[in-house]
């Protein structure tokens, strides 16, 4: 009989919804050396009891506590705001909880370094939910660049483009207050960027930055709320190789709805993703003859490529919930091995130190250093 790994949830809305679908789904198409149990759900509010029924959840509570006190829970996911990670993620590792925290890992780099340093002491498996970690076509394009087929790396391009709260009557909400959500697109959308460009290039020597927001009040409950994350982020950096890059991420880009692409060029290729054609991988490579050079698309749906086997026949495409369902084989795993486990909370440590290295550029104008920001 397998060993079984009961999880605790806290926070049942958007994100609570994909990771229960992920653990609902991942035992049924990954071969595990050890399977999740759906212990409790907890959240706050009067749905609690029936989304925790309607998501195939034993248990429902409202109190973080309790779950992280609870003796049956082996794991704990959080899935909250994030200016409840640090206190719930921090308590659960305490407690002897492996956890799973969402991103970005914390309001600023003193945050997160308390979590990793309470995860490390415990000896728990710690895992930040970096989920576009987890494409085939990213992954084709780490190995690609692992490999060499990209030459030296030069340039790094990223972006991440939203619409929702374009129209200025969209209401104030949590990710409009600076307390609660640390930064707008730069933290939510820019996060996952800064991880994609340390998964595929490496660390970030230093930024330079500016940010905006464009609608400076909106309302909630009919009274004007000051709006204090920013609308939109731009960036550049340098990277410890040598590569330079170039950020955005807006949450006021009209017509895009999760809009995500990065380029990477080098001196023997480039390659090209699309979140919105997360099934594919445009490649270029100067050794292909003359007269047949130029970008060609890569389904990366074959069996090689990483997590697919696990799916369907080659060509039948999946999406963006199945990044989740892959971050929690890899946890699950980690789990089970005893070790490793990746992206960790050292990732999201390391890429907080970048955020807080960019607001700290876009306010005073210059070139900072991650871990400048800090002192």
């Amino acid at each position: 009989m397998k060993r079984e790994i009961r999880v605790g949830l806290i926070g049942h809305k958007f994100m609570g919804k994909a990771h229960s679908h992920a653990l609902h789904d991942v035992a049924f198409f990954f071969d595990l050396e050890a399977v999740p149990v759906m212990h409790t759900l907890c959240g706050i509010g009067p749905d609690v009891a029936a989304t925790a029924a309607r998501y195939g959840w034993r248990n429902w509570t409202e109190s973080w506590e309790a779950v992280v006190a609870n003796p049956e829970i082996d794991a704990v996911a959080v899935c909250t705001p994030g200016n409840t990670h640090r206190a719930i993620a921090a308590a659960a590792a305490r407690a002897g909880k492996h956890v799973l925290c969402e991103k970005p890992l914390a309001l600023n780099a003193a945050e997160s370094g308390e979590m990793l340093a309470a995860a490390r002491q415990s000896g728990v498996r710690h895992m930040v939910n970096f989920n576009y970690r987890r494409l085939p076509a990213v992954n084709l394009a780490k190995q690609l660049i692992e490999e060499g087929r990209l030459g030296t790396l030069y340039t790094f391009r990223a972006t991440y483009y939203q619409d929702w709260p374009l129209d200025p009557a969209f209401p104030f909400l949590w990710r409009m207050d600076k307390s609660v959500a640390g930064a707008g697109s730069m933290a939510d959308k820019g996060s996952h960027i800064v991880d994609l460009a340390r998964f595929l290039v490496g660390d970030f020597a230093e930024v330079a930055a500016t940010s905006e927001i464009f609608v400076k009040q909106r309302l909630e409950g009919g009274v004007p709320r000051e709006v204090t994350t920013d609308d939109a982020a731009a960036f550049v950096a340098r990277f410890h190789n040598g590569a330079l890059g170039v950020f955005a991420t807006s949450r006021m880009a009209a017509g895009h709805k999760n809009a995500l692409g990065f380029e990477v060029n080098g001196s023997r290729g480039s390659v090209i993703f699309d979140l919105e054609r997360l099934n594919e991988l445009q490649v270029y490579f100067t050794s292909d003859p003359r007269e047949a050079q130029g970008f060609r698309t890569v389904m990366v749906t074959q069996s090689e490529h990483k997590y697919i086997q696990s799916w369907w026949p080659p060509g039948h495409i999946i999406g963006w919930e199945h990044t989740f369902v892959h971050q929690y084989y890899e946890f699950l795993n980690a789990i089970a091995a005893g070790e490793g486990g990746s992206p960790s909370f050292e990732d999201g440590h390391r890429a907080q130190q970048v955020l807080d290295a960019i607001e700290r550029a876009a306010a005073e104008k210059r070139w900072v250093a991650p871990g400048e920001a800090e002192a």
